[in-house]
């Protein structure tokens, strides 16, 4: 197998699986962090199924997908992540998925402590808090410092959980949308499995460009998209419970279209986007032609260093995101010293340079620019992006 470190920096090679996807003329796209790009064959498949299940309508749906099709692609999923396919349920997506456990987790009581930090994202704050009105509990919140290192993130938590000996869930990000920081998922896990702390992951940034093991993370619970970097449809997601795990989710809201011994009824029960489930098969088979994760990961993270390196010690920039390897991917920020609203500096960097990129805040750190190049991204735009934020400093 070539060494993905030294295929990254091939543009040529790279190029050609560029060409398999179709860009709107316009603007430079880096930002690639909302949802990726479906290439053009998987487009086709995903036209060819909505044609067949509007054609064909329930029949098809109750004859082969619902007896079927859905059980061998849930096998697809399954061996994508190295885990038995009762562990996966389908979403519409990662938000979807993680509201379902946080809102079924039955670990609670009146009088316990939840666990989140600044760089959640807003709709998983959103249902840690929910949990302290509908079940009584005390919603622990901490700010990670910046700059932020491997060392300071674990202890972060480990503070927390001695501080707070009476925390019995926490939410934890393994890529935050903000920043892009990647977090030592496995070493806080384990520390939190030390103090009795169950862990719900949101994974909704890392599948397809990180490779990761569930098992050796050490994480039982967590909420997955595959609209990003996998190259599935818009509308697929989908959530991991460990099997030994499983009576810790209740049904969601008293589901029963399937048994309580299967993670199907921890989601709630409706009519799926059909095509686009029939689709994942070859979305999975393309993610693995293209090297997955490990030569995903390798390119985009050597797209981010050629404009990280060139602006890390301009005068009037910080990049906000570490360069630890452990503790990045292709989301990078970076902000503008000498102004507040950055806002203002992404449309620069539009107006003047063709460059989209978008604004984020939130985060303890401050305000940032997000950028994220992609698939269809090259070492040229990167370039382009080095200079126009030289020049904008």
């Amino acid at each position: 197998m070539p060494d993905n470190t030294l295929r990254a920096r091939d543009e040529a090679f790279w190029q050609t699986f560029a060409d398999r996807y179709d860009v709107q003329p316009g603007p430079i796209n880096l930002e690639n962090g909302y949802f990726g790009r479906m290439s053009r064959t998987v487009i086709d498949e995903y036209q060819r199924n909505i044609e067949l299940i509007n054609r064909s309508n329930s029949v098809h749906v109750r004859q082969r997908f619902e007896q079927f099709e859905s059980v061998s692609i849930r096998e697809h999923l399954a061996d994508l992540l190295r885990v038995p396919a009762e562990a996966v349920a389908f979403t519409r997506c990662a938000s979807d998925g993680l509201q379902a456990l946080i809102r079924n987790y039955n670990g609670l009581q009146p009088g316990d402590q939840v666990l989140l930090c600044d760089l959640e994202y807003d709709t998983v704050k959103s249902a840690m808090r929910w949990l302290a009105r509908h079940r009584g509990v005390e919603v622990i919140e901490i700010e990670h410092v910046h700059p932020a290192s491997f060392e300071t993130l674990l202890a972060s938590y480990r503070e927390a959980f001695e501080q707070y000996p009476r925390l019995k869930l926490m939410a934890l990000t393994h890529v935050t949308h903000r920043t892009g920081l990647v977090m030592p998922v496995q070493a806080i896990a384990h520390a939190a499995r030390e103090h009795g702390i169950d862990v719900i992951l949101d994974g909704a940034h890392a599948l397809g460009q990180i490779e990761f093991d569930l098992d050796e993370l050490g994480i039982e619970f967590a909420g997955y998209n595959l609209h990003k970097w996998i190259g599935g449809p818009l509308t697929l997601g989908f959530i991991y419970i460990a099997p030994q795990r499983l009576a810790s989710i209740d049904p969601d809201m008293g589901e029963f279209h399937f048994p309580p011994t299967d993670i199907r009824c921890r989601t709630p029960y409706s009519t799926p986007n059909i095509p686009a489930l029939l689709t994942l098969p070859l979305v999975f088979e393309e993610h693995r032609a293209m090297g997955g994760a490990a030569a995903k990961g390798a390119r985009l993270n050597y797209l981010r260093n050629l404009w990280v390196n060139a602006v890390r010690k301009v005068p009037g920039i910080e990049v906000m995101t570490p360069d630890d390897p452990r503790l990045y991917c292709a989301i990078s920020s970076v902000r503008f010293t000498h102004e507040a609203d950055q806002q203002l500096l992404v449309e620069r960097l539009l107006k003047d340079y063709n460059l989209f990129t978008v604004a984020r805040s939130g985060s303890a750190c401050g305000p940032c620019i997000r950028i994220t190049p992609g698939l269809t991204s090259t070492a040229r735009d990167m370039r382009l992006l080095a200079q126009a934020l030289i020049d904008l400093s």
